[in-house]
Parts: structure tokens; sequence; C-alpha cells
């Protein structure tokens, strides 16, 4: 069986991240097990400058996992090597029922297209991107061909996205 996977694109302050966190928290009321990836354009960091592993990382080690009996995480240090494909990443991932993907623009899984009158830019993606299939937005969009939901509508865009993926077929 190959992995579930959906993702949520749009321009910047589109409302991706306020869209993804509360498909999670609908899907996850459905009895759903939902893992996310979340790509960031710039560099970021978890961890904090004084921390162990802070200190293990900044020493040299290529991978750091911290763990706890609440959580546990692994940082992988690049080190100059290209950023991993998403591909590698989901592979990583545990199993679950469904991967809901932040942004990867240029990837080809399914997605649905977040607008926001407050985004930085305006430009649809769905006309150069057929892995598009929806559009959720906060004002009216008349001219798009595919399927329109309000952005506030969580629990028709998780239907969607149930239906598109087959999840629970």
């Amino acid at each position: 069986m190959s992995r579930r996977v959906f993702g949520i694109t749009g321009w910047k302050n589109s409302g991706k991240t306020t869209l993804t966190e509360r498909l999670v928290r609908e899907l996850v009321a459905r009895g759903r097990t939902v893992s996310t990836v979340k790509h960031a354009h710039h560099g970021f960091d978890i961890d904090k400058e004084g921390t162990d592993s802070f200190r293990h990382r900044e020493a040299g080690a290529r991978e750091v996992a911290i763990v706890s009996g609440r959580r546990w995480a692994l940082m992988h240090e690049l080190h100059g090597e290209e950023e991993p494909a998403l591909g590698d990443i989901l592979a990583r991932i545990a199993p679950c029922d469904i991967v809901l993907v932040e942004g990867y623009k240029h990837e080809t899984h399914l997605k649905i297209e977040a607008r926001r009158r407050d985004a930085r830019e305006h430009a649809p993606l769905s006309p150069n991107d057929p892995n598009i299939v929806a559009v959720a937005a906060d004002c009216p969009q008349p001219r798009e061909t595919l399927p329109v939901f309000d952005i506030d509508d969580i629990q028709a865009i998780a239907d969607f996205i149930e239906n598109a993926t087959r999840l629970g077929v």
C-alpha cells in the first residue's frame, strides 16, 4: 500500500499553517493518525544554543536524537549535502493514516491551494500545477474551475481530502 499524502500549498501568508493545523485536529478527531511535513525556505533551528544537543551538533555530530518520556526528536545536519527530497523524508516517517505536507509547491502529490486576501502574492498556482485539485479561500474565486472551499469549512475540506486520498477505503 502506498502512503497517503496530501499537500497544503500557497503563497506566503495564504493561511497554509492555520489550515494544516485545523485539518490535523479534524482528522485526528475522526480517529485518523496524522503526521505532517513542513517545508521551511530559510535556515531554521529547533534547538537552542547552550543545550547539550546543540553542543553535540556544533561538535560535528551528523544526527542527534533527543529522547524523553514524552517525545523524541531526531535532528540531521546536512553538512553541505543537498536538501533531501520529500520522498526521502516521507520514507523516514512512521506508519500513519495520512501525511499532510505543508509547502513543497513543486512536488507531485495532490494538493489544495490556500488563498487569502492578506497573502503576499495573489497569482493562482493551480493553472500551472495539475496536482492542485482544490482551492480553500477566504474570498470568492469566480474564475476558478477547481472545487473551491471556504478556508474555514474544515469539515468539508477534510471530507474532500479523505475522498481524494481514498482514506478509509
